[in-house]
């Protein structure tokens, strides 16, 4: 359609142009031109049924517990055609840890396609018990880093692959660039992904998306007020007035290891290791979306010309996260990520017979 693909000249990217050219999800878009009324519209949205979520809670080296929701649908078994070597599929939620309509509706899409959908639920968010006096900032991958080395023993034989929605991205790319050659990822996606984490901080967001966040997470970390006092200043914590304030009082003003703002984000930025990732990521952006920015300033574009394995699927509009579409399903970035999994496992199957490669075992 009207969609631009920015990217390193490869044999890989080639493969991707050829599979996304066919995509039926990419020439039925539907092009809105108020992203801030649709963006209106996913907030007011009233939610639907409730998928069935069969809940596993990992504790990790420090005693803390993050979730893992299995997405099992509106029926009583796993989606059809899913087997002992059905991908799984990992998703990531924004950083409030508010898990969407539209990540649900992605969750259930790759489960009738034979997918393996988790979620990741952060420790302390959407109902995660709290069992340490410590959060997850917003680039430290350590926690995400275990949960994937448990799936990988859960499912050895599965391929595993990682898609995160708006603020959630800067995790999944501080992993990638972390782990590098060392991922046990095969492929992953971004939805409206935060490239500079502390520009988009210090930016502001529009009050309308900005509000109900930070009221999300005033209400879950109020849960915890009394074993969090300890570490934080919780009257402060509690009367931050935007995210920033909010960041900084849980992470920089800590009463035992106070550090910087500029310090924080040393060791938090999305993108610090982005030169080390070695995994194949499509980036799904709107150049309207509100919440991101001006694609001038928040598009890291040399990082997709000088990288073979980022790819920017750019759409001139679509909002955040939106990517509305007619006809049945709602997004057609969720029908574009999934067809990229897809192009992805064809190419390194093609790759394997070509080079000889046994298959894992």
């Amino acid at each position: 359609g009207r969609c631009r693909l920015l990217c390193k000249p490869s044999a890989l990217a080639q493969h991707l142009v050829r599979s996304l050219g066919r995509s039926a999800a990419l020439r039925g878009a539907r092009w809105s031109r108020w992203p801030r009324l649709q963006m209106l519209r996913q907030l007011l949205q009233l939610p639907g049924p409730a998928p069935v979520v069969a809940r596993e809670l990992l504790q990790l080296s420090d005693a803390g517990l993050v979730a893992l929701d299995w997405l099992v649908g509106p029926w009583e078994a796993v989606g059809g055609s899913g087997g002992v070597s059905s991908p799984v599929l990992l998703l990531i939620p924004n950083a409030a840890g508010k898990v969407t309509g539209g990540l649900l509706q992605l969750g259930l899409r790759a489960l009738e396609r034979g997918f393996f959908p988790v979620i990741f639920n952060r420790r302390g968010h959407n109902g995660c018990p709290l069992t340490t006096p410590r959060l997850q900032p917003f680039g430290d991958p350590g926690d995400l880093r275990e949960a994937l080395t448990y799936l990988r023993c859960r499912h050895p034989a599965a391929s595993l692959l990682a898609v995160s929605e708006g603020s959630g991205s800067g995790l999944l790319l501080a992993y990638l660039g972390e782990s590098g050659s060392s991922s046990r990822l095969a492929a992953a996606a971004c939805l409206s992904p935060i490239f500079r984490g502390r520009d988009w901080f210090e930016a502001g967001m529009p009050w309308l998306y900005e509000w109900p966040l930070l009221l999300h997470l005033k209400q879950g970390l109020s849960r915890y007020a009394g074993s969090l006092a300890e570490a934080l200043d919780m009257d402060r914590l509690l009367c931050s007035r935007s995210l920033r304030e909010l960041e900084e009082s849980l992470f920089c003003r800590t009463r035992s290891r106070p550090s910087s703002w500029e310090g924080y984000w040393e060791r938090n930025e999305p993108l610090r290791d982005a030169d080390e990732a070695a995994v194949p990521v499509l980036c799904l952006c709107s150049a309207d979306d509100p919440v991101r920015g001006a694609p001038a300033r928040s598009l890291p574009l040399e990082l997709f010309r000088s990288s073979p394995y980022f790819f920017l699927l750019l759409t001139p509009r679509g909002g955040h996260c939106g990517f509305p579409r007619t006809g049945p399903g709602q997004c057609w970035g969720h029908e574009a990520v999934l067809e990229y999994f897809g192009a992805m496992g064809e190419f390194l199957r093609a790759e394997e017979r070509r080079k000889g490669l046994p298959r894992p075992r």
